[in-house]
């Protein structure tokens, strides 16, 4: 915990980086978190290891990714330059919010029946919630196994298809962002992400 509110300046080498908690993404609430596993999303021309966190970390797990799709703002940057082109394999899907608290109850109200969908969605091959708060500044990470698993989970699912028909009628986000990655590489221990599948894994 201190590492990730104290050691920021082990960012200052990326264009652009968070260092977030994690948790189950089922109810995004505080009760959600998960206290033995952390996050890193850096924006840089090559790989990023941070030692300090190595040297302490009993697994990692590490996905080096291309963005080919960014809507919205994280902190007001837009971080994610986006190709436009499409994966013809695994891709992973990040949502990054910022809630507005006069519409947090809508909004955690929604949550559970999106996260039974997301468990048992075809071609999940692993997800989980992301935060750098506790609570109201959340998002989620999301592995599939092809972009039409993601479509198909984001468009016909009837509780998150729902969800994104509310969004702008409910206006929950003072600040939002989706982005959708090619997944290039993967190594590291499969158990620190809960993967599904042995597809694409590399030991690292």
């Amino acid at each position: 915990m201190l590492r990730m509110a104290f050691a920021r300046h082990h960012l200052s080498v990326v264009r652009f980086g968070r260092f977030l908690g994690t948790g189950t993404g089922t109810t995004f609430g505080p009760g959600d978190a998960d206290l033995t596993r952390w996050a890193a999303v850096t924006v840089s021309d090559g790989p990023v290891r941070f030692p300090a966190w190595d040297g302490i970390a009993e697994g990692w797990s590490r996905l080096d990714l291309e963005p080919l799709v960014s809507r919205g703002s994280w902190a007001g940057r837009s971080p994610f330059r986006g190709t436009g082109r499409k994966a013809d394999g695994m891709v992973l899907a990040l949502t990054r919010a910022r809630l507005r608290p006069s519409r947090a109850v809508r909004f955690y109200r929604a949550i559970p029946a999106v996260s039974r969908e997301l468990a048992t969605a075809p071609g999940l091959l692993a997800g989980f919630g992301i935060g750098e708060a506790p609570i109201g500044w959340q998002g989620t990470v999301s592995v599939w196994r092809s972009t039409a698993d993601l479509t198909a989970f984001a468009y016909r699912q009837p509780h998150h298809r729902e969800a994104i028909a509310r969004t702008p009628a409910d206006r929950w986000y003072a600040e939002e962002l989706f982005a959708r990655f090619a997944v290039r590489e993967i190594s590291g221990d499969r158990t620190v992400l809960d993967w599904r599948e042995d597809a694409g894994w590399r030991e690292g």
